[in-house]
């Protein structure tokens, strides 16, 4: 029997356990905040819950468009007829994340996992210390230890939030009204997201230090975001960084570089995370850090020192709940001596939950740009897809690329709602190295978004020469 640690319960150390279990390890979880970790306590889950709310909100406001009529009184009603109630979403958004954590405890437990709560810290590379939250101690001898310790909000020190009206992702499920005017400061992936959820019913002013939203997307896909963001009222401030976050009362100000001042009612700080590496033993047991304090692993989840391993955000490495649950799947088929397949981050599909939503897989249109990768590549707007055209899609596209001269699919993007179920073919394509003919000639439903997918794979066959 092998005894395997894992430090944190997120997706990274449960997938880790549900692996070692079956392998027959003796496995304990010892977990600070709650099984599931930040991805379902306080960011995936939650976040996408929320999201999905303003998704079905937008649905049914734009319904009209589509000539479904709302009537009351007699009277038809326009999109201002339809609101959301942010306190029954918060208290249902909170409720899900509680029973996910609880059905995957109990998963854990049913597999044989002892589960700890409190906080572990490395006493040496075979053995940590469990520091519980009832105030016992307990060592724990280690043949292999798998760190999954994840990562929190980046923090200014001048946007100190306070958690009501100066706020970071992981606090705005305490509101119980809608924000009269939001201002969202960064427009990476979190900040784009919280600020598509809640373009619905408030103001929402978008912050960006860089000359669009979503600077590390496909700059096509952005650009449809964007566009798609100005046409229902949101104010992006491009090239406009943040400098000074303060409160009077009920009113946010947001001092940006230029001496500039916005004004609102509510600040969403969406700058960056940062690794929960600190206090837990890792530099005095010879685990090597990055400068960023995330810990450096190999496409195995190895760390600088034998029989250590970690795995999901604490890594930085692709920060996907999707990739620390494989991280942790990979560190424990090696531990325990089980076929691995390392970690291949060209096969990582990544989807943005806006509306529409993005999804990329593969090669970008930046590596190819850059001359890195060679590919043809083509892009087929849905506008032409008949399926979008009945349930009145207005934003959207497919994007492949395939490898010159053999065909081989090696990237792909897709713009559309639900662009995170429909990038699936496109991720497999990858993964299997299948070639643009193959997608070509797979059977599509007819009409469906998928359809353009295999239309893309017709449009980059090659003649015969």
């Amino acid at each position: 029997m092998t005894r395997i640690v894992v430090l944190g319960g997120g997706p990274g150390g449960y997938e880790a356990a549900l692996v070692a279990a079956q392998l027959g390890a003796e496995i304990t979880v010892v977990d600070s905040d709650g099984i599931g970790g930040s991805a379902v306590l306080t960011d995936c889950v939650p976040s996408k819950t929320l999201i999905a709310t303003a998704e079905a909100a937008w649905n049914a406001a734009e319904s009209r468009r589509l000539g479904v009529k709302v009537r009351s009184s007699g009277e038809e009603l326009g999109p201002s007829a339809f609101g959301v109630d942010l306190s029954r979403v918060n208290n249902r958004v909170k409720a899900l994340a509680q029973a996910q954590s609880v059905d995957i405890h109990n998963r854990l437990v049913t597999a044989g996992v002892r589960v700890l709560s409190g906080r572990g810290r490395l006493l040496s590379p075979d053995a940590v210390l469990a520091e519980c939250h009832d105030g016992s101690e307990e060592e724990l001898p280690a043949d292999a230890i798998l760190v999954a310790t994840g990562a929190r909000p980046r923090v200014l020190p001048d946007a100190m939030p306070d958690g009501e009206r100066i706020l970071t992702w992981t606090q705005v499920y305490g509101l119980s009204e809608m924000p009269e005017h939001l201002i969202v400061v960064g427009s990476g992936v979190t900040g784009a997201e919280f600020a598509s959820a809640y373009n619905f019913g408030t103001n929402v002013t978008l912050v960006s230090s860089r000359d669009r939203v979503l600077p590390g997307e496909d700059a096509d896909a952005a650009s449809v975001l964007e566009n798609a963001f100005r046409r229902r009222g949101m104010n992006i401030r491009s090239q406009s960084r943040a400098k000074r976050v303060t409160r009077e009362g009920d009113v946010v100000h947001v001092e940006l570089s230029d001496g500039e001042v916005l004004t609102g009612s509510h600040v969403l700080m969406a700058v960056g995370s940062v690794p929960n590496t600190e206090y837990i033993g890792l530099e005095e047991a010879g685990v090597r850090l990055n400068s960023g304090g995330f810990v450096e692993v190999d496409r195995v989840s190895r760390t600088s020192v034998r029989g250590i391993y970690a795995a999901g955000d604490c890594t930085g490495v692709l920060m996907l709940a999707s990739v620390a649950a494989h991280q942790g799947r990979i560190a424990m088929q090696h531990a325990l001596g089980d076929a691995v397949r390392p970690l291949n981050l060209n096969a990582v599909a990544a989807n943005v939950f806006t509306e529409p939503e993005i999804a990329t897989v593969g090669v970008s249109q930046d590596d190819v740009d850059r001359g890195e990768v060679a590919a043809r590549a083509v892009m087929l707007p849905l506008s032409t897809n008949a399926r979008a055209k009945m349930q009145g899609v207005r934003d959207g596209f497919v994007k492949l690329f395939c490898l010159p001269g053999t065909g081989i699919i090696i990237g792909g993007v897709v713009v559309a709602p639900r662009a995170s179920e429909l990038i699936f073919p496109v991720a497999l394509a990858v993964d299997a190295q299948l070639s643009a003919d193959q997608i070509a000639h797979a059977f599509t439903v007819y009409p469906s978004m998928t359809g353009s997918i295999a239309e893309a794979g017709r449009l980059l066959h090659l003649p015969p020469s």
